[in-house]
């Protein structure tokens, strides 16, 4: 049998990607009018259990209900109208 059929098919797996935590705008109204939601606010939620990660990302799922600010490494374009939408702010670290 030749050896391409012998040897076991691996797939590739990139060692520099980057790990991002994702949340959805609904999962931050366990905060309060007006805080501020950063990655050791998220932490203390129970949000992010993860300790290495490299970002994290605010998807538009879901309704927001508070005006908040809300530092984050990426956010999608749903999750930053819905936060400017009622008066909060986004920072992008």
């Amino acid at each position: 049998m030749p050896l391409q059929r012998r040897l076991p098919k691996r797939g590739f797996t990139n060692p520099f990607r980057k790990e991002y935590i994702l949340i959805n705008v609904r999962d931050l109204n366990c905060f309060g009018d007006g805080a501020t939601v950063d990655l050791e606010s998220l932490r203390e939620r129970g949000l992010v259990k993860k300790k290495q990660i490299d970002g994290v990302k605010i998807l538009g799922d879901g309704d927001l209900e508070r005006r908040l600010v809300v530092h984050a490494h990426k956010f999608s374009a749903s999750a930053v109208q819905k936060i400017t939408e009622r008066g909060g702010t986004v920072v992008e670290l």
